[in-house]
């Protein structure tokens, strides 16, 4: 017996105390309502409705009936969209990769938007480079992730990308710090301070590329997986870096210079399984390129200092009594 669809019907009933009226009201035929009403007696062993006079009545058990079947029809239409907005992605629990280098404010960010697209649903953000995402949603135990192309894995969706132009990374000291910008070919004979390979295979051997295409052939590859080992390696003079310009931005002691042409670009996107995705996915990839894509401002070249940081630094002067 569908215990709930023939209270539904016994509730239109008892709403309007008229079968045409209800049978209308539920847009079906009069002759269905009335034996739905009547099989739900007999399972119940009550008359509901008093049909002995002109009008249609309510019994007493009918009106104690009619409270517990608003209850239970309230509960099953909350049910009901608890559900719905289970399978829209609205609500229940996301597992999203995003690379580590990604700055404080851009993830403070990307949480405010995706709170306010998509209320109930509880991100469990992990960070996580581009192999080791593509590992795990190879593997379902990631539903998307912010992934650094280029990326070949035919199994994959990808949202809309986000690109961001990359420059140099290079100590404030250093001669090439006082161009306003700078061609690959410039840095011929620096090092390069890069990823490793695994974090993000296909932008590695990007990167490597390009540079030769353009005429630099970096003297040796040094490998720094997080910035503050990057900027650390730039500063103590071993190697150059390619960037976005807010990476230059956390050490003042270093600066970023564009590329002529910009020939390099960090694109990134979201990624989810093909087959089976969380039902989010799409709509927070929208969301995450919406909020890594760069606000475009021209770069303005910073004047080498003749003397850097005497302010802080104040050179050692004979006879000063320290």
């Amino acid at each position: 017996m569908d215990l709930l669809r023939h209270l539904r019907y016994f509730a239109a009933v008892a709403e309007e105390l008229h079968f045409g009226r209800a049978a209308e009201a539920l847009g079906i035929a009069q002759p269905p309502l009335s034996q739905s009403v009547q099989r739900l007696e007999r399972e119940l062993g009550v008359e509901l409705f008093d049909r002995s006079r002109r009008r249609v009545e309510l019994t007493h058990a009918g009106r104690l009936l009619l409270d517990e079947a608003r209850g239970l029809l309230a509960g099953e239409a909350r049910a009901r969209a608890l559900m719905r907005m289970v399978r829209d992605g609205t609500l229940g629990a996301l597992r999203a990769g995003v690379p580590p280098e990604t700055p404080a404010v851009v993830l403070q960010a990307l949480l405010r938007r995706v709170a306010d697209e998509l209320p109930g649903l509880d991100v469990d953000l992990q960070e996580l480079t581009t192999g080791e995402q593509l590992r795990l949603l190879a593997d379902a135990r990631l539903d998307v992730g912010l992934v650094h192309h280029p990326v070949d894995a035919p199994d994959l969706r990808f949202g809309p990308t986000a690109r961001t132009r990359l420059g140099v990374v290079l100590p404030r000291t250093s001669p090439l710090a006082r161009s306003g910008d700078l061609a690959l070919a410039d840095l011929t004979g620096h090092d390069l301070v890069l990823a490793p390979r695994a974090t993000a295979p296909g932008r590695h051997d990007h990167v490597l590329d390009v540079c030769l295409r353009h005429g630099f052939a970096p003297a040796r590859t040094r490998h720094a997986r997080n910035t503050e080992f990057l900027l650390g390696l730039v500063l103590a003079g071993h190697g150059v870096a390619f960037e976005p310009e807010s990476t230059a931005r956390r050490e003042a002691r270093v600066v970023w210079r564009p590329l002529a042409g910009d020939p390099l670009h960090l694109t990134t996107s979201a990624a989810w399984p093909a087959q089976s995705p969380h039902p989010a996915v799409e709509r927070f990839a929208a969301v995450a390129a919406a909020t890594l894509e760069p606000t475009q401002e021209p770069v303005v070249a910073e004047p080498a200092p003749t003397r850097p940081w005497s302010v802080v630094y104040d050179p050692f002067v004979p006879g000063n009594g320290r």
